[in-house]
């Protein structure tokens, strides 16, 4: 598995949670969110705001399942930038 492979996966996907990523490539969540840490700083991946999967607040859900990224840069980056290239 290389950085390249989960860009795909997700790209195909739109978004996936880490322990989707980790099933996938039959590899640790823990590898895949080094793997997502360097994508996400290359901003060709963002972090969704997620709740408990089940919709309660007692956050017992693994983390894993709960945790989303989706494709490409975040909306809030993307206008933060536009704004930007404008003044």
């Amino acid at each position: 598995m290389i950085l390249s492979d989960i860009g795909n996966y997700l790209r195909e996907r739109e978004y996936a949670s880490v322990a989707d990523i980790a099933n996938r490539f039959d590899t640790d969540p823990e590898v895949v969110r080094d793997m997502l840490a360097v994508l996400e700083r290359k901003q060709r991946i963002h972090r969704i705001q997620s709740l408990a999967a089940c919709g309660s607040s007692c956050r017992k859900c693994d983390s894993a399942a709960t945790e989303l990224y989706a494709w490409g840069r975040s909306p809030d980056e993307a206008a933060q930038q536009a704004a930007c290239r404008e003044t």
